[in-house]
């Protein structure tokens, strides 16, 4: 597949890295950007082994990495102005600064492959909002791993480097994600969505056009301390239902193979909660794929009403929604321009993707600005995206 490298001049992000770097260590380093990424349907799908839609978005980390003159390396980062050195041989994992460990559990498991790394320095900034639910994470991991893959001349398969993304998050953060965040952020590419399958790892792009609408994302600004807790939760709550059903049905191993009409008859075995669990998890990868139909013919507002079924099946089936994401939904499915909606990510807080009419973005906005205000007495955040390629080099 084909990534374009990124221009320079494109990048005021770029440019304040780079001379970040330039300052701290008097060369020219090697630039690499990686894109936080949105969701557009299938959600909490991609631990059940099923189906999801993601796109890189134009918010994104930039890297500016080189060798280092002597022995030490270091990782700098521009948002808190925080160094951390450590030894390239041994990068272990850090008490503080947390934000490090995204990036040494990368350096590990290149070191456990046997690849031969210089000591090296990197600068990172980014512009992917934080508990947004966009993936700075993944982003943050994919593109350091590019970065020092490129710097080396390694020659990594992208999706090795997906892998060892994701490992990282799963052992030095400690976060059991999908593999669905760092294959968006890796694999993306400008102006198309894809449906992947969390299974299999296949995937395929379709040409994603809006026509007259954008992508609207509404953050809540709030990040329940469920997220975390309620992840993990409804993770075991899948693997329950897993379990009970594959007891008679042995070629059930994870949700995606699971039918309603299998659900439906063991539903007082499975209890009242893992019914609803497993129900949602079997229908969003329904949804999905019908998404990606509606897609193919152009269909926006039929794309839409699948939104709005996921956010209902997230928000009563799946209990990972909450009253700020609610509200926000709520109101945009009122809102004469908006066409499909829905809360979008681990939920708890974060954001509602919306899918508006362009010549009604700005009334959009501040109809739900300020109803969100009166209501919680919060700011509402929000961010207009666009499709863009996944990690890449930037060329000076």
């Amino acid at each position: 597949m084909s990534h374009s490298r990124e221009r320079m001049a494109m990048h005021p992000l770029a440019t304040k890295v780079r001379e970040a770097y330039i300052r701290l260590h008097g060369s020219e380093p090697l630039l690499v950007r990686s894109p936080g990424r949105i969701n557009l349907i299938g959600e909490h799908t991609d631990y059940n082994d099923g189906f999801v839609m993601p796109a890189g978005i134009d918010r994104e980390m930039v890297f500016a990495i080189g060798r280092s003159k002597d022995k030490t390396s270091s990782l700098h980062a521009l948002k808190h102005g925080q160094t951390y050195e450590f030894d390239i041989q041994n990068p272990v994992r850090v008490a503080h600064p947390v934000w490090a460990n995204y990036m040494l559990g990368v350096l590990h498991q290149y070191k456990e492959k046997g690849l031969k790394m210089d000591a090296l320095h990197c600068v990172v900034d980014g512009d992917v909002p934080t508990g947004a639910g966009l993936s700075s994470s993944a982003a943050l991991e994919c593109g350091f791993a590019f970065g020092v893959d490129h710097l080396h001349q390694f020659k990594l398969p992208r999706l090795e480097m997906v892998h060892t993304a994701q490992w990282s998050e799963h052992q030095y953060v400690g976060v059991m994600c999908g593999i669905m965040d760092q294959f968006a952020s890796m694999m993306s590419m400008a102006d198309k969505a894809f449906m992947l399958d969390c299974r299999s790892l296949e995937y395929h792009y379709f040409p994603l056009d809006l026509k007259d609408y954008t992508l609207v994302l509404c953050d809540t600004m709030v990040k329940h301390s469920l997220a975390s807790s309620g992840y993990n939760t409804r993770r075991q709550e899948c693997e329950e239902g897993v379990r009970i059903l594959q007891s008679y049905y042995s070629d059930v191993k994870s949700l995606r193979d699971a039918t309603l009409s299998q659900i439906e008859q063991h539903r007082s075995e499975l209890g009242d909660v893992v019914y609803r669990r497993c129900r949602y998890v079997v229908e969003e990868n329904a949804r999905v794929h019908e998404a990606a139909n509606h897609l193919a013919k152009g269909d926006l507002i039929a794309f839409g009403q699948r939104m709005y079924e996921s956010h209902r099946g997230l928000s009563q089936m799946y209990e990972v929604s909450c009253d700020e994401l609610d509200y926000m939904f709520e109101l945009a499915q009122k809102h004469p321009d908006v066409i499909g909606a829905r809360m979008m990510g681990g939920g708890f807080g974060g954001c509602t993707i919306n899918l508006v009419q362009r010549s009604g973005i700005d009334d959009f906005i501040s109809t739900l600005q300020a109803s969100y205000r009166r209501k919680f007495g919060v700011d509402m955040g929000h961010y207009i995206v666009k499709l863009v390629n996944g990690t890449s080099v930037i060329d000076n």
